[in-house]
């Protein structure tokens, strides 16, 4: 195998988002080959190198094992949040570029040696934020850095769901995730909201978490009700974060909440010459010759001809190219970090009942 034209991947977890997202992705790649598998359930395992593997994948009793086969350039890691930094750590260290899921891990201190390992191996450490490739992301996101929406000084990250609490895995066990919705699908909108604003110098964050709705169960949930003494996470989460040059931005996350106004990895953003969101399609508004304006943006073939998980695949590809040509991978690991301070610092903030200073 010619190393410089394709990688050798190796998927640690071979769960939901295992088979919903990494592996179909992947296997779209023409320079990807998913050649080693390990899960704590080997029929999953199994399974994930039976549909997706190349004919010479094997499936490891270890991770360690795994780690110790020099041919397997990449490991992905799809495990739940406690275990993501021991394992990206030990996957580093063994020589092997990374793709973590989100968030980065499950303390911010635990995001900081994953950062460390990956300056001083030289590895590549990447975060699986992947609504950062759909259409409407990277149009705003081009949008931003033009500068066509001015100095964006005010944003809300948008990660609400009426009820939609996942009831399988490990999502509802604290000691397992280090928190609920917040840390879950807050993380992305987070993410998108400092990368279109590209500020990542947060000052203070206050913070609230709430557990109203996880009491009570719900029949009429997405995926079935859920057993209210094993819901040990927040059910929603509410922050106001203020930046060091001033900016702010208001999150909301939950997974359950009496509201019709559902919208998740979303942002909405404010500047001095315009602003734009995401909420219903992609909305530009602002002041032209005197009058005010609101733009529905259609987006253009390069755009609109986008299947449902091109943002996976487009994620799967561009990790792989940064792998490849050697350069940054779009999601970085410093940005990752950033993201999962800001997700602590709310988390503590709700529990001492006051804002958090970062300076």
């Amino acid at each position: 195998m010619d190393l410089l034209s394709q990688v050798n991947i190796g998927m640690i977890g071979c769960g939901g988002i295992a088979f919903g997202k990494h592996l179909p992705s992947l296997a779209k790649v023409q320079e990807a080959r998913l050649t080693a598998f390990f899960d704590v359930s080997e029929e999953r395992a199994q399974e994930a190198k039976a549909k997706f593997g190349t004919p010479d994948a094997k499936v490891y009793g270890t991770i360690q094992e795994l780690l110790n086969d020099p041919d397997v350039q990449v490991v992905h890691v799809c495990t739940p949040n406690d275990t993501h930094a021991e394992i990206s750590i030990a996957a580093m260290e063994a020589g092997k570029h990374v793709l973590c899921e989100k968030p980065m891990a499950k303390t911010s201190a635990d995001a900081q040696r994953m950062l460390e390992v990956s300056e001083r191996t030289g590895r590549k450490l990447s975060i699986a934020y992947q609504n950062r490739f759909r259409a409407d992301s990277r149009w705003l996101k081009s949008a931003c850095a033009n500068g066509e929406l001015g100095e964006i000084y005010m944003a809300k990250a948008h990660a609400v769901r009426r009820r939609a609490v996942p009831t399988w895995g490990v999502f509802l066990d604290q000691e397992k995730q280090g928190g609920g919705p917040l840390i879950d699908i807050g993380t992305h909108a987070l993410d998108l909201a400092l990368w279109m604003m590209d500020n990542y110098e947060p000052r203070t964050v206050l913070g609230t978490t709430y557990r109203k709705l996880a009491e009570q169960g719900s029949p009429a949930n997405a995926w079935g009700n859920w057993d209210p003494s094993k819901f040990t996470v927040e059910d929603s989460a509410f922050a106001m974060i203020t930046m060091k040059n001033g900016a702010s931005i208001w999150l909301e996350s939950s997974w359950a909440l009496n509201t019709l106004d559902v919208d998740e990895a979303k942002v909405t953003l404010c500047g001095t010459k315009a602003g734009a969101d995401m909420k219903g399609g992609l909305r530009v508004n602002g002041e032209e010759h005197g009058h005010l304006y609101t733009k529905e943006i259609v987006l253009g073939n390069q755009w609109s001809a986008e299947a449902p998980n091109d943002s996976a695949e487009r994620e799967a590809q561009a990790w792989i190219d940064a792998i490849l040509n050697d350069h940054a991978p779009v999601v970085t690991a410093k940005q990752g970090l950033v993201v999962q301070q800001i997700l602590e610092a709310i988390y503590e903030s709700a529990a001492q009942g006051q804002a958090v200073s970062f300076v």
